[in-house]
């Protein structure tokens, strides 16, 4: 029998994407999820949730998209939390910390530690974001908002759709041009021109099959009342189950974050948050609720590699 690390390594060496065991649970459940995991975590400054939410989306993130998502986590998340660190530094000068001077201008302790923490917010939501967008598909938005808000859950559905979509016309543009022999060439503003160009024909493809998408949806009576309805999205006893351990963690999580034991004070000086009973539950809860979709997945897998083994 394979053992369980081995197959984790070779399990995730791709990634699950949209086939993986938490993204086929309900949209209900879904959405709840990631509603409570971003929303907490870009309202909180405390260093613990920090890392938590960052690791685990991280782990989330390489379990979806396997080695494509270490690769482009580094090469952009880097970057950004190092700007973004940067900038505060040297461009606000509050905090009683002072490190050293440039010019007249205090560089202080407070705003590097800010900066960082920052920047370590911005990350993490924009990784879990790329988790959402594998996760909570075109026809996942349609099924929760169709009936209630049609026009909110396309625009929804387009909206984060095109995220990738841009992505691969733009490859698709860019290989036509090439094969054209329209080559950027070498000098600088031959690289400008030519990928202003391309960037245009993205922006008139992309507005003419919106345009298109708009008309085929009308067509078939997208929105009219009286309209019926076909899913085969049904909310089970595992789906009641695990959306009941997400709103109870989701909720005891959120509860601390408007008492502020999510919140930690940079200005004007480090106040590192006082240990308590609160704040070590609201924490507890929070990390049992980021890596509800790691357990359940990573134990979906194993168990489904177990079952192939044996037949």
């Amino acid at each position: 029998m394979v053992r369980p690390y081995r197959e984790v390594k070779i399990l995730f060496r791709d990634g699950l994407g949209e086939n993986s065991e938490f993204a086929g649970y309900h949209p209900a459940v879904n959405l709840t999820y990631f509603v409570f995991v971003i929303g907490i975590t870009m309202f909180s400054t405390n260093p613990l949730f920090l890392t938590a939410s960052f690791a685990a989306a991280w782990i989330y993130s390489v379990i979806l998209r396997g080695k494509k998502a270490v690769r482009t986590n580094i090469l952009f998340m880097i970057p950004v939390m190092v700007v973004m660190t940067l900038i505060n530094t040297f461009f606000t000068h509050n905090g009683s910390t002072v490190l050293f001077y440039v010019n007249t201008n205090r560089i202080t302790l407070e705003a590097l530690v800010y900066g960082f923490a920052a920047s370590v917010i911005l990350s993490a939501v924009i990784i879990w974001f790329t988790c959402f967008n594998t996760v909570m598909t075109s026809d996942k938005f349609i099924y929760l908002f169709g009936r209630t808000w049609p026009v909110f859950g396309l625009l929804l559905s387009m909206t984060f759709r095109f995220i990738g979509l841009l992505k691969n016309r733009y490859r698709e543009i860019s290989d036509g041009q090439k094969c054209m022999g329209r080559d950027a060439g070498k000098s600088f503003m031959m690289k400008a021109r030519q990928i202003t160009k391309e960037i245009s024909i993205l922006i008139s493809w992309s507005l003419e099959a919106s345009i298109e998408t708009a008309d085929s949806m009308e067509a078939r009576g997208y929105g009219l009342k009286g309209r019926t309805f076909f899913s085969l999205f049904r909310f089970t006893a595992k789906d009641r189950a695990v959306m009941i351990w997400t709103v109870i963690f989701g909720g005891i999580s959120l509860a601390g974050c408007i008492l502020k034991k999510t919140v930690m004070y940079y200005y004007p000086s480090l106040e590192f948050p006082q240990p308590d009973m609160m704040t070590a539950v609201t924490l507890t809860a929070f990390v049992l609720l980021i890596f509800i979709p790691v357990i359940i997945d990573i134990y979906g897998e194993i168990k489904w590699k177990r079952s192939e083994s044996e037949i």
